[in-house]
């Protein structure tokens, strides 16, 4: 597969997963590889690559003679992927508390732009400050297998279908950041750790609090 196929089944997947998430394609809605070919002048081959990869990471579902369409996702779904990834960035944050020395300055940086999205009512622009301060985390553990088992959870994304689905307060959900930023730059891995987990015990108790409200 060339360099620039490549690049276009990835600019294909990240807009129809924008269009997903922004409410512009519905679930159940159709997608027509032709018409997303001609719209974006461009074959229909990266098109189906950029569809096959959203129907592995769930957003996309193809039926025989129907075509394919986008996927809903329950709220059991998303409950059962918390767990996955809070035991996942557990390790992350043990690993990643001794490599990183006490150096937050990045994870800082997007703790901000956080809160700052959040005031400005910015769920999409949280959710990608969200995702990429715990992509730092899992980087930063220096363990490759674990990064990539960690994306293919598609982190960013079900952080906004999560907001949409249960009303979380996007100031809480920033904020929810700040005792694991402190427990890193402290630079301890068991408190590192015990803080990663309890970070996602609060957002699963956020997430059934909104479930109900």
């Amino acid at each position: 597969m060339s360099l620039t196929r490549t690049v276009l089944r990835e600019q294909i997947r990240e807009l129809l997963l924008e269009r997903i998430l922004g409410g512009e394609l519905e679930a159940g809605d159709r997608i027509v590889e032709l018409q997303i070919a001609q719209e974006l002048g461009t074959s229909q081959a990266p098109v189906r690559e950029a569809l096959r990869e959203l129907q592995s990471l769930g957003f996309v579902e193809h039926e025989p003679y129907r075509g394919t369409r986008v996927r809903r996702i329950t709220e059991e779904e998303l409950a059962e992927i918390y767990p996955v990834r809070a035991a996942l960035e557990e390790l992350a944050a043990q690993e990643a508390a001794g490599r990183l020395n006490g150096r937050v300055a990045e994870l800082e940086t997007e703790f901000e732009a956080m809160r700052e999205a959040a005031s400005r009512d910015d769920l999409q622009d949280l959710a990608a400050h969200d995702a990429t301060f715990h992509r730092l985390i899992v980087e930063a553990a220096g363990n490759k297998v674990l990064l990539n088992t960690w994306r293919t959870l598609r982190v960013e994304a079900r952080v906004v279908v999560t907001a949409l689905k249960t009303d979380i307060d996007l100031h809480e959900l920033a904020e929810l950041h700040r005792p694991l930023l402190e427990a890193l730059k402290v630079g301890a891995p068991q408190k590192a750790g015990d803080a990663l987990r309890q970070h996602f015990e609060l957002l699963r108790s956020m997430m059934k609090r909104g479930e109900n409200a």
